[in-house]
This record gives C-alpha cells, sequence and structure tokens, in this order.
C-alpha cells in the first residue's frame, strides 16, 4: 500500500534514497522534473534533509500536486506539455547552475530505494506468485527487478501494466529496442514518459516480465472499485495495475499469491476522479 507513504506514492523510496544520496556527496541544493509524484517526494525528502528543491513540472501536472510541492518548500517552474519537456529543462538548470539533477526513474540510487520495497515483502515471510506494477519510465519495475534478483527470486514474474497512449513499454517489447512515443495520450499522465528507461527493456532479457496494456476506462473503472473498496484515493497511473487484479489478467492465474503495488499518487481528488471518469465515458 504505496499510497500510505509519507509523501502519498512509492516514490518516496526512490526519490528519498536520491536525495540522501546526493546530501551525501555534499550537495546541497537539487532539481528534478516531474510528472508530479517524484517531484512531491523530492520536495518532501528535500525538506527532512535540509536541500534546495526545485521541481519542475510539465503543464498537465495537476493543482493540487503543485500545492503539495510548493506546501515542502520547494521552488516550482511549470514548463512545457510533457514530463520529457520539462526534464529537458531542468538539465539545462542543472548545467547553469550546478545543481544535482535528480532523475524520477532511469538511476541506480532509485532503483535501489525502490528495490527496498521487495526486501520488505520478503522480511514478511510472503514469496509472491507474481507482481503486478503499473510501468512509466521504468524505475519501479527496474528496482522491483533488481530486488528480486538480490534475493533470488528470479522466477517471480512481473506484470507490467500500462494504459494505451502512454505504452512505450510494451511497444519497445514487441519491437526489441526503445521506442519512442509521439506523444502521451492517456489520461494516466504520470505513466507520461515518451521513452522508457533501457535498464527496464535489458530486465525483459533477464526476467519473466510480461506487458499489459489496458484502456483508460479500465484504469478509471478500476480506482472508482478501490475507492469503494478501500476507501482510499489514487490517481489512473496505479489504477492500471490495480485493473489486472479487478480484470483478472492472464498473466495471474495460477499465480497466488499476487503482490499488486499499490503506486498512490498525490495528483487526486474527488473532483479529478469524476472528471476522468466523465472524459473516458
Amino acid at each position: 500500500m504505496e499510497a500510505f507513504q509519507p509523501s502519498g506514492s512509492f516514490k518516496a523510496r526512490g526519490m528519498g534514497a536520491a536525495c540522501l544520496a546526493a546530501k551525501e556527496r555534499g550537495a546541497t541544493r537539487v532539481v528534478c522534473a516531474s510528472g508530479g509524484n517524484a517531484g512531491y517526494a523530492v520536495a518532501y525528502a528535500g525538506l527532512q534533509l535540509g536541500l534546495e528543491v526545485t521541481i519542475v513540472v510539465p503543464q498537465t501536472t495537476p493543482l493540487r500536486t503543485k500545492e503539495l510541492v510548493r506546501s515542502e518548500g520547494a521552488n516550482l517552474i511549470i514548463h512545457g506539455a510533457s514530463w520529457d519537456d520539462a526534464y529537458a529543462h531542468a538539465v539545462t538548470l542543472a548545467q547553469q547552475t550546478s545543481v544535482i539533477n535528480i532523475h524520477p526513474f532511469d538511476d541506480p540510487q532509485v532503483w535501489q530505494g525502490h528495490a527496498s520495497l521487495v526486501h520488505e515483502i520478503a522480511e514478511a515471510g510472503i514469496k509472491p506468485g507474481a507482481i503486478v506494477l503499473a510501468v512509466g519510465g521504468g524505475g519501479l519495475l527496474c528496482g522491483v527487478a533488481e530486488g528480486l534478483q538480490s534475493i533470488g527470486w528470479m522466477d517471480v514474474p512481473i506484470v507490467a501494466v500500462e494504459t494505451e497512449g502512454a505504452s512505450s513499454f510494451a511497444q519497445s517489447i514487441q519491437a526489441d529496442r526503445l521506442i519512442t512515443l509521439e506523444r502521451i495520450t492517456s489520461i494516466a499522465t504520470t505513466l507520461g514518459a515518451r521513452t522508457v528507461a533501457q535498464q527496464a527493456l535489458d530486465w525483459t532479457r533477464h526476467h519473466p516480465i510480461v506487458p499489459w496494456v489496458i484502456s483508460d476506462r479500465a484504469a478509471v473503472d478500476a480506482c472508482l472499485r478501490f475507492a469503494d473498496d478501500q476507501r482510499v484515493l489514487v490517481e489512473p497511473a496505479c489504477g492500471a495495475a490495480l485493473a489486472a487484479g479487478y480484470l483478472r489478467s492472464p498473466a495471474l492465474i495460477d499465480r497466488d499469491p499476487v503482490v499488486i503495488i499499490v503506486c498512490g499518487g498525490v495528483g487526486v481528488t474527488r473532483e479529478l476522479l469524476q472528471k476522468w471518469n466523465e472524459q473516458v465515458e
């Protein structure tokens, strides 16, 4: 239940680890480009560690997420139509000001932070029959795969779920090379990396990973059902992973116990969930 992390999503693990590593290297300022969740996690971690934080978000980032980032004392810059645009601006800022640029998903420190999730599952005495997660840029996937390898669970498959219009990972697997989407058309904007990390594709050659692509309708339906079942609001990006369970993905048959990572998401409100529901009608 990563939705219960202090910063509202699984990003607390990877971003926290990356911020701590930056501070240990002597950094006092960091910048991060984010669709929302990674940025808020960096802002939160930066405040705890005494770092000056700048977050660059695209125009698609919900107002609530922007407010949360500012509430942690971070500088907020809005730039571009997608995460890729925001990232290019963050790279420029880092080069001009000698600030440490924290990548939200393509960074070994981030993967190591996310790998802690698998270690906690093992410590609980549970060996999953399968792990379900949503894929945006692939940072969570890389971390989970790294964690599984580190404890010798290379036989535990990962079901990697994306929405139509944001399925850069599934298309890359099909092509056996990185595919860059022309644009993101899914409402699951926090899955909106037009190109996944190379390491995510590399893991498909060393670990059983099953891609699964669903509709925005299915993702939003899963969010609504999860709100009824668990009284917790999550973003459509998280709904993608939940949908694998609700729709009984064939990859999960005879794989008990199934672990579904509820990645969470801070950019969600009741009003936004209703708006997304109307959009996908």
